[in-house]
């Protein structure tokens, strides 16, 4: 059996022994769409320097087709986050959430399955909210998670409230029992005049394919404060698609940082779509890659209202036969006048077979902004490397420094103090320090 036949037959199981509800007109929907367009091959713009049509040509099951791994919580040892113990832990194997590996610390959150918070106090807002990263992605990945929402999580941080301990995000593919396709999915909501900090991070153990297809879609509300930290580790026989949605629907501040350093296909999907005057958004991206590993970012920047600024910034080091693609757009539409946007795109190639497509755009309709865009491919500083040799510094070790250095001002963005020296260590064996 093809895998799109599969996911017909899975489909129609699943929405017979569904009861009517809103998530269940979705999934109808969404699961329309996807088999009108199907899965994106590079003849689609979005996904030209992306090939992921050939993933879907294995053997991929979901985890309960599968004899299920017996996942323990000594399994977490190796994946664990600093200061796991003092965080609010939700955690994802194969995409269904697990609420015995996670964990509530906060008062001021709320954490709970989404087919329950799609029931209860929160409907008007998993409503309003659930499925509206589809009006910026036309295509049958990002259709294909919202077809088969089925154990995914809903979090609220409450209205007035900072979260004294941050939301660990695991999203872990256990690979030790065949191909597993997994599919999380995670609304928040920050209520107003609230503040939470949210790391998030992918793991795969086994030796077995995994192709994990995530989409986490963030509300924020007036003078809300959001602090969200990618942190994209994986093993190189991971395939990862993410989407991350964020959406200030009121006045409020918007940071994402995204880090990306060992996978093999990972392709980042980033939108802010700002639709309160305003509003603040900053986008920081860093990717290292080595050997046969290719990462594509790609990011929105929706201006719909007065007065909103975007700082996006995004850093690539590749080696070996890397690939790395950046494709950043800003919208300003008519009415989102004195907006104040600007994106960069800065890339080292350190090795004659690593490669890099960058493609920052604007689409600007609107007469009173500030906006610029620009891109750089280059190789590190000779100069710079000479004198520090000349100095006695080695040269490995000259250039492990210029590229920590080259890195410095996206890693000073994560304010965890525990996860930026996480990183910092990541970083530093991906340099080989």
């Amino acid at each position: 059996m093809d895998t799109i036949t599969y996911f017909k037959e899975r489909f129609e199981q699943m929405q017979a022994d569904a009861v009517n509800t809103h998530i269940k007109s979705l999934r109808d929907e969404a699961f329309n769409e996807f088999s009108e367009v199907g899965i994106p091959t590079v003849k689609h713009e979005e996904w030209k320097y992306t090939r992921i049509n050939d993933f879907f040509s294995k053997d991929y099951h979901f985890s309960t087709d599968l004899k299920e791994q017996s996942f323990k919580k000594e399994d977490f040892e190796a994946i664990k986050l600093p200061a796991h113990d003092e965080a609010n832990v939700v955690t994802f194997v194969n995409g269904h959430y697990h609420p015995e590996l996670s964990k509530l610390r906060s008062d001021e959150l709320e954490i709970m399955p989404l087919q329950e918070a799609a029931h209860n106090e929160f409907a008007s807002i998993v409503e309003k909210h659930l499925g509206h990263s589809a009006d910026y992605h036309k295509d049958g990945v990002n259709a294909l998670n919202t077809a088969f929402i089925q154990e995914g999580v809903f979090v609220h941080v409450l209205k007035g409230r900072t979260a004294k301990h941050p939301v660990y995000l695991y999203n872990i593919t256990d690979a030790r029992g065949g191909n597993i396709f997994a599919q999380p999915r995670v609304l928040v909501h920050v209520d107003e005049n609230a503040h939470v900090q949210i790391v998030e991070t992918f793991a795969t153990i086994g030796a077995d394919e995994s192709f994990t297809n995530q989409v986490i879609e963030m509300a924020v509300e007036k003078d809300a404060v959001l602090e969200f930290y990618k942190i994209q580790n994986d093993a190189p026989n991971s395939t990862v698609v993410s989407t991350t949605h964020v959406h200030q629907v009121g006045t409020s501040i918007a940071n994402v940082i995204t880090v990306s350093l060992s996978g093999g296909l990972v392709r980042n999907n980033l939108n802010m779509v700002m639709s309160a005057p305003n509003s603040l958004a900053n986008m920081y991206g860093l990717y290292l890659q080595n050997g046969n590993t290719h990462v594509d970012n790609h990011t929105v920047v929706d201006n719909r209202e007065i007065n909103c600024v975007s700082n996006e910034l995004y850093k690539g080091v590749l080696n070996g036969n890397a690939t790395g693609v950046f494709n950043g757009k800003i919208f300003v539409r008519q009415i989102a006048q004195k907006t104040s946007a600007y994106q960069s795109n800065k890339n080292i190639l350190l090795s004659e077979n690593a490669s890099v497509n960058t493609k920052p755009q604007l689409e600007i309709f609107a007469d009173d902004v500030k906006c610029s865009h620009g891109c750089t491919v280059g190789q590190l500083d000779e100069d710079a490397l000479f004198y520090m040799k000349s100095r006695g510094i080695a040269d490995h070790t000259a250039k492990a420094l210029l590229l920590q250095g080259f890195a410095l001002d996206i890693l000073e963005k994560i304010k965890p103090g525990e996860i930026r020296l996480y990183v910092d260590e990541l970083v530093k064996k991906q340099l080989n320090m």
